[in-house]
């Protein structure tokens, strides 16, 4: 009787850690896909803005989130950790493309 009942408790601790386990395995996925997305709308965004003859080769964090629909505390974030893009050593909080926007100053 004492096994039918700890092998009960066992197997409901296995599947519930098992469930809990995919719950959050599936939230990281989420939040990776969608901060993915926004780095993808960001750098898009800033390589039409910046690409154009004459165009200033940096934009600040305020444009930015301004036309991306994005809080500038995710744009700032999302600027920093995108392998693309890169922080002004000059102006503050302007952002531009790697490679293009250091060409220019």
């Amino acid at each position: 009787m004492s096994d039918d009942v700890f092998s009960g408790i066992l197997i409901g601790t296995v599947g519930g850690a098992a469930a809990g386990l995919m719950l959050w395995l599936i939230e990281r996925l989420n939040q990776y896909e969608i901060a993915w997305r926004e780095k993808r709308r960001i750098y898009c965004w800033l390589d039409k803005a910046t690409s154009q003859d004459g165009s200033n080769h940096w934009r600040s964090t305020r444009a930015i989130a301004s036309y991306t629909d994005l809080p500038e505390d995710r744009v700032r974030h999302l600027c920093s950790i995108h392998p693309k893009i890169a922080l002004s050593s000059g102006e503050k909080e302007v952002w531009g493309i790697k490679g293009r926007a250091r060409d220019a100053q």
